[in-house]
Order: C-alpha cells, then structure tokens, then sequence
C-alpha cells in the first residue's frame, strides 16, 4: 500500500504537484496518465526515494520490494541471458558459484548451490529468464550475444527484462511499450497481468493501458485524481465529471447573478435593507465551482495531395535486402489510392526493409519497383526524428523545403502543428521527442504527398497528439503503409493487414484481435534449435548431478559434463556470431564504403556458418554419448 499525504513536488521553479491525498492498495494496476510534463516520471523517482516532497510525505512499506527499468545500460561484456538473469541477484550469485564450481570440478559446491538454488526457488530461474528474452524479441542465438554488441533500442529491451526478472512487490514501468514491436506488446500484456504485485504504469498506449490497467491516476493542472478503471473507463467518469462541474458553475453564477441584482436593486432602500443585507451575506458564502477550462484539443491535417492518380506504387517479385543478404523473398506488393495497410510482424522479420523498398531508398536485389509519375511520398522512419538539424527552428527547417515562401504562411502552417507564435522561432535542441515527431511530421504534411509510408511514428507522441494523427490519418485521401505497435492508431486508420515473417510479406487474413489469437496459438517448431540447446544444457546440469551422487561427491563421473558444456558454449559463440554477421549485413552503413566490405562480411558469414555446423556435429555426438 502505497499512500500520498498532503504531497507536493517542483521541479526547479515549477510546482507539478499539490495537495495528493490518496492511497494506492498492493495488487492495483494503475495507470498514471496525463500530458507530458505533469511530472509522472517524477513522481515514479519520488517513490523510489530518489527525490524528495516539497511537503508532505509518502508512505512506502520498507518490506516492498520496488523494481523498475533502468535509465541507461552499460557497454557489458556480459551475455545477454546472464544480463536479465542478474536481475535476481541472490539467483544470479548461485548460479555464478555453480558454474565456478563445474569448471574446477568441485562436484560438493556443484551440490550445495544446487541446494540454495532450491531454497531459492531458482531452479527455473535460466529458463524464466529465457522466455522473458524470448516474449520480448530476442531470437535463440542471441542470447548468448554480449550486451554491448546490441543497439540502444534492444538494450531498452534488455533492461525491461532485466526488471521483470528482478523479484518484486512493486514494479514501476514508465513507458515500456516505447521500443517494442506489436507482438512484443500483446506478449508484454499477458505477462502484465499474471504479475501478482502492485503496478504502477506510465503509457501513451490506450490499448495497452485498458488491457492491463484497473485503475487510472490522473496528473493535470498540478493535481492528481484516482479513478476505478481502465482508460477508456477514465475519459468516460471524467467527461461525465467535467460535464455535471459546468452545469453547476453556470447554475451558481445565475444565482450569483440574480442576488447581486436584488442587492443593486434595493441596498439603499430601507423597505429592503434587510433583505438585502441577508443577500449580500448569502452571496459572501456561496462556494465557488470553477468554470470548465477546456483543453484545447489537439487538431493536426495532411493536406489533400495535388494529385491522387489511382496505382500508386508497385513491387513485382521483389527481393529486398542488402548485399547478397535476401531478407524478404518474393515480394509482390500493390499499393493504390485509398489503400491503408499495416505491417505486422516481429522487429527484424522486415518490416522496415520493406518499407524502405517501397520509398526506394534500399535497391532491391532483384524484382521490379514501379511508381506512377505523379508519385509523392511522405515517408517518416524511425530515424527521421534524429535527422533535425541541431540548432535550427521550425521555422528555418519548413524555409530549407519551401525556399521563397512568405514567413507569415509558415508560422499559419505550424500553428496548425501546435508549434505558435515564438515556438515556430525556438530552436530544436530544446524541444521534447514528442515535439520533434511532430516537427518531422509536419514536414511531411507541408509536401502535400499521396503516400504516407510511417515506420512508427508514434514512438514519442503523447495520448492527445497520438489522437490527433489517428484522425487526421484517417482523412487522409491518398495511400498509407503503417508500422507501429499502437493497436487504437492502427485500428482507427488501416483496413488491411500484411504479416512479415520468416522472410515472407503477406496478406493476413483477419484483424488485430485475429492476430494476437494467431501469436498466442502459433507453432513454435520452427525454434527447435533454441529448444535443443535448452535440453542439452538441463542434461549437462543431469549429468553432473547423476555422477556426483553416484561418485559419492568424489569427483569420479560416468559422463563429462564439462565437454557437454564446452561444447555447448561453442555453439552458443558461432550462433551469436552468426547472428551478428546477419544483422551487420542487414545494416548498409556497415559497408558504405562499397561492395568490397559486403563482399567481406559474406564470405566471413560462410566461414562461421561453416564452423557452427561442424560444431553442432561435435556437441551433438557427446549430447547423443551421454
């Protein structure tokens, strides 16, 4: 139970909160919503002890064990799968010493870290650690692979697993659907609400919030209000309360309205005096109801495009990749006006390989693109955002595109984006995520294009905006290509579905509730090889045990665990370089040089491929001898 007595909070100058008095009961999830800058993150530091009230308190049980998503990760040398699994600490130690003990063939410390990790109830701790690398994107091989080797967007991951690993009575999750794709989203759903403990979520996700969330903390206007529900709940109880407030203000200023006219009337009539003087008291009392400020809500547009010819954009029997590294096989895909498509699939199956076929920024390998002459495209990836110049205002960026436009029509268009008055004159370097996206989007809209192709755009956005692009999205006339994982925005604006998978684009026959059934229901066969490893690793753990026990703890063993593990290992080292290899040749800035360095990668992709089946040969003739 978590309870906020009289709390009040600033940031520098600022005051984000005051006056909270509420109680948050073990069990609840709750989301905390509201405009960016209302203070949610803060108040998740307030409660990790990591800033202090500016009056008042909160009381937070030293028993409850908090966990939550590390801001930043370090460059590790670490394996991926011991990185989360350190995330329960006392687990991670033992496991450490066991493997210690293995290696020096210590088979008496083998068998007492056996025994704290059954106290522990850490027997299942790899392979729980597992399924969280698994459920959040992280392939069989990669699991192996050093932290360091992997991106800023999968570290993200990294560190959400790490923090779902960790045990916990209150788990403090700030925007965790930010860098994960759609199906990483509906897994994260399902393991939300098994968790027994107390949540407390930040999200700009509608979806996800009324999938996971029994109750909604409001933070506006420096105030914070609980509501029993989910969001969707929340807009309903808070339309309903924001209506019944301006009924009774009007009601109370037409009361007002009337004393103070029986007061003006006869205050120096002394018939009336009395009466009047009763009014002026009367009036004295009455308690104010404050009007219903309005939020002025949010309203972005694409215009209409200058030309909106029928067949837009075309692929003919495609393969898209890079080098001679094929990612998607065989792609025919037909893009004409009016048609809204969303791409689904998990982060590195090719939905962006796709996309960026389509604009024509990655050659395809083989295959026909054909676009209409009239071709416009708008297109926003996901490192549009970064791509904004440092330094320089919105003003200056729409000037660079539209060179000779009058400056008075550029603040009208940014306006229109929210971006008024002396914001469209601010530099960039000041402004949120959230504002750059929009930044970039309105660049986009000024081109008046006929194909939006958005590789998830909503990433920074908050809920109003996020809003705002759904319904100006869904007036849009020309063709859209959608990747994003917000389900509300991919449900308001597209009407057909492609899966990206296994190296194949698609039609997918159903909607978005079709396919989370689809991802829930599907044949995992075709991992066996991650689930091979798995078994060979429980059978060195067997091994060791059964020769331990049989050897009286002695040392002396029927079988040799440690070349199971070796071997084990080294399959795990060629699959992670594998891996690596495959991403670098997925990646054209890592040879931008030219066609020598993919050339390279290639033939070094050969050889490991090469040593990895030789290995695989050798690990499993000993997994068969043992």
């Amino acid at each position: 139970m978590i309870s906020f007595r009289d709390f009040a909070m600033r940031r520098g100058e600022r005051l984000l909160l005051s006056n909270v008095d509420l109680t948050l009961h073990a069990g609840w999830r709750v989301g905390v919503i509201g405009r960016n800058g209302t203070g949610k993150s803060s108040l998740f530091a307030a409660i990790q002890g990591e800033v202090e009230a500016d009056r008042g308190d909160i009381d937070v049980p030293n028993r409850v064990r908090i966990a939550s998503v590390a801001q930043e990760t370090p460059a590790l040398d670490d394996p991926a799968l011991d990185f989360v699994l350190s995330g329960d600490a006392n687990v991670y130690k033992v496991i450490v010493a066991e493997r210690e003990a293995v290696e020096r063939e210590d088979w008496e410390a083998v068998a007492e870290a056996h025994h704290q990790l059954e106290e522990l109830g850490g027997y299942d701790a790899t392979a729980r650690a597992g399924k969280l690398l698994h459920g959040l994107g992280f392939s069989a091989d990669t699991h192996e692979r050093a932290v360091k080797e992997f991106s800023g967007g999968w570290r993200v991951r990294l560190n959400l697993a790490r923090a779902l690993m960790t045990p916990s009575d209150l788990l403090l999750l700030d925007e965790p659907t930010n860098h994960l794709d759609l199906d990483a989203v509906l897994w994260l759903e399902q393991w939300l609400l098994k968790y027994p403990g107390t949540l407390l979520l930040i999200s700009h996700d509608r979806e996800f919030l009324d999938e996971v969330t029994t109750h909604t903390l409001h933070l506006h206007d420096g105030k914070a209000k609980l509501y029993v529900g989910d969001y969707t709940s929340f807009e309903r109880q808070r339309a309903e309360h924001l209506r019944l407030q301006q009924i009774t203000h009007e009601k109370q200023q037409a009361e007002r309205a009337h004393l103070q006219s029986f007061i003006d009337r006869f205050s120096a009539s002394a018939a009336k005096a009395k009466q009047a003087q009763s009014r002026v008291k009367r009036l004295a009392k009455m308690v104010g109801t404050e009007a219903v400020r309005m939020e002025r809500a949010m309203r972005i547009e694409f215009p209409a495009p200058t030309k909106l010819p029928h067949a837009l954009l075309r692929l003919i029997h495609a393969d898209c990749g890079y080098g001679d590294h094929v990612v998607l096989d065989d792609v025919s895909f037909i893009l004409e006006a009016g048609d809204r498509i969303a791409l689904l699939g998990p982060n590195g199956a090719g939905k962006s390989t796709l996309v960026k076929s389509l604009v024509g920024e990655l050659e395809l390998l083989t295959g026909e693109r054909g676009g209409h002459p009239d071709l416009r495209i708008g297109y926003f990836a996901q490192h549009t955002v970064e791509s904004l110049h440092a330094g320089v205002s919105p003003i200056d960026h729409l000037i660079e595109i539209a060179p000779g436009v009058p400056t008075q029509q550029l603040r009208d268009f940014l306006g229109k984006w929210n971006f008024p008055g002396d914001r469209a004159f601010e530099s960039v370097d000041g402004f949120s995520g959230g504002e750059r996206a929009r930044l970039a989007l309105a660049m986009i809209a000024w081109r008046k294009p006929n194909v939006l192709l958005l590789d998830e755009p909503t990433n920074h956005l908050d809920l109003d905006v996020r809003e705002a692009l759904a319904e100006a999205l869904s007036d849009f006339p020309g063709a859209i290509v959608l990747v994003s994982h917000d389900r509300h925005l991919i449900g308001l604006v597209c009407e057909t579905f492609w899966r990206v998978a296994d190296g194949v684009a698609q039609p997918f026959d159903g909607d978005l509730d079709a396919y989370a059934v689809w991802l829930r229901t599907r044949d995992n066969s075709n991992d066996g090889k991650g689930a091979a490893v798995a078994k060979a690793a429980a059978q060195a753990t067997a091994a060791a045990s059964a020769a331990k026990q049989a050897s009286g703890g002695k040392g002396a063993r029927k079988v040799n665990p440690i070349k199971l593990a070796e071997a084990e290992k080294r399959v795990a080292e060629l699959e992670s370089r594998l891996h690596t290899l495959d991403m670098d040749l997925a990646d054209p800035t890592k040879y931008a040089g030219g066609g020598d360095n993919a050339a390279e990668l290639a033939k070094q992709r050969d050889q490991v491929a090469a040593e990895l089946a030789k290995a695989e040969a050798e690990w499993m003739s000993l997994y068969d001898a043992a």
